[in-house]
C-alpha cells in the first residue's frame, strides 16, 4: 500500500515539475510576440522562393519518390539533385562517406567560411531519406528544399562565424537515434575533430499548416501552454540549447511576419528530441528543430499519403525566408 502511495506521489510529482519547467521555460521565450495578422501577400522574391521550393519537393517527392537503403537508386538520385543544385549554386560540394548495412552512403556537406570568427561553425541540416513506404513530400522533402533554398539566398555572401549546410542521410528508422543515423555519423566525426559547433538547426518536416481551430495536438503537458490551430512555425530545444531557441525565434520574429512559438524543455519529452538535432545533443552541441510539428498536425505523416500537394509553398516560403535571416543573425552576432 505504502508503494502505492510513493509511487502516484512520484509520479505527480515528476509532472508537476514537467509542468513547472514547461511554464517556466515557455514563457522566457516569449520577449516577443508571434505575429497574429492576416498572411500578407508574398513579395517578388518570396514567390520565387516559393515557386523553387514547390520544384524541389516534387523532384524529391514524385520524380524520385521512397528514398532510403532499401531503394538505394532512388537515395542517391536525391544526393545527386541536391549536389547539383549546390554545384548549379557554386559552392564545392563534399560527400561523408560511410556504410550502413552493407550499403553505401553519404552526408553531403557545403561550406560558406567565416571572416572574422572562422573557427565557430553554425550546422543548419535535414535529412533527405524517406521512412520505408513513404515518398517524403513533408518529412523531409520540405526540409531539405528549404536548406537548399537558404544555402541559395546565402550564396556569395561573408559573415564572421563559418557557415555549414548539411544534407544527411538515414535519419528515419531503423537509422534514427542509432549510430548508422546520418547526422549521428555527421556530428561524431565533428567532435572527434574538436570542431567548434556553436549552434546547429535541424530543419524538419516543416510545409503543413491549417487554419481550423483544433488543428494542432501536442503530448502533455503542451496543450496548456501553446495555441490549437497549425498556422506556426515551431522552435524546438532542450534544456541546454534553450539559448539557442530564445535568439533564433526572436531573430524570425524581428524579419518575419509569420506566426512562430518556441519551446525549450527535457530531451526526454514525446516529441522534442525527434530530428537530426538529438545527434548533435549526444556530442555536447547546443541545436534546436525548426518544424511544423509534424504528426502532431499532419495526418499523414510516414504514410504513402505524404505527396506535394499537401505542402503550402507559399507559407514554406515565408518561413524560409525569415530562416535565411535567422541564420545570418547566428552567424554575425557578437
Amino acid at each position: 500500500m505504502k508503494q502505492g502511495f510513493r509511487f502516484i506521489v512520484g509520479l505527480f510529482t515528476l509532472l508537476f515539475v514537467i509542468f513547472l519547467t514547461v511554464v517556466y521555460y515557455g514563457a522566457s521565450l516569449m520577449e516577443q510576440k508571434s505575429y497574429s495578422g492576416h498572411f500578407l501577400p508574398l513579395s517578388e522574391k518570396e514567390k520565387e522562393i516559393s515557386s523553387n521550393l514547390r520544384k524541389h519537393v516534387y523532384t524529391l517527392a514524385d520524380a524520385i519518390g521512397e528514398r532510403n537503403i532499401w531503394k538505394p537508386a532512388k537515395l542517391n538520385s536525391a544526393a545527386e539533385y541536391i549536389e547539383e543544385n549546390w554545384q548549379a549554386q557554386k559552392y564545392t560540394v563534399r560527400r561523408q562517406e560511410y556504410d550502413a548495412r552493407g550499403v553505401p552512403v553519404f552526408n553531403l556537406e557545403i561550406e560558406i567560411p567565416g571572416v572574422s570568427k572562422t573557427d565557430e561553425i553554425i550546422v543548419i541540416g535535414a535529412h533527405y531519406d524517406s521512412v520505408h513506404g513513404c515518398p517524403g513530400a513533408n518529412d523531409n522533402g520540405s526540409g531539405v528544399a528549404a536548406l537548399l533554398e537558404i544555402s541559395r539566398l546565402l550564396a556569395s555572401q561573408k559573415h564572421s562565424r563559418t557557415i555549414r549546410l548539411v544534407a544527411f542521410t538515414n535519419e528515419e528508422p531503423p537509422f534514427f537515434l542509432r549510430r548508422d543515423m546520418g547526422s549521428k555519423v555527421y556530428a561524431s566525426r565533428a567532435r572527434k575533430r574538436n570542431d567548434n559547433i556553436v549552434a546547429m538547426l535541424s530543419l524538419e518536416t516543416m510545409g503543413y499548416y491549417s487554419e481550423k481551430p483544433c488543428s494542432q495536438k501536442y503530448p502533455f503537458p503542451f496543450s496548456f501552454f501553446y495555441p490549437h490551430t497549425a498556422n506556426f512555425i515551431g522552435f524546438v530545444g532542450n534544456l541546454r540549447s534553450r539559448q539557442l531557441v530564445k535568439q533564433s525565434l526572436a531573430a524570425f520574429r524581428r524579419h518575419t511576419k509569420f506566426p512562430s512559438e518556441g519551446t525549450s524543455a527535457p530531451g526526454w519529452i514525446t516529441g522534442i528530441g525527434w530530428s537530426d538535432h538529438w545527434s548533435f545533443w549526444s556530442q555536447g552541441y547546443r541545436a534546436i528543430m525548426v518544424t511544423d510539428t509534424a504528426l502532431f498536425r499532419y495526418d499523414y505523416y510516414h504514410t504513402s499519403q505524404d505527396t506535394p500537394e499537401k505542402v503550402d509553398y507559399d507559407r514554406l516560403a515565408r518561413v524560409t525566408k525569415g530562416l535565411s535571416q535567422v541564420v545570418i543573425e547566428l552567424a554575425n552576432s557578437k
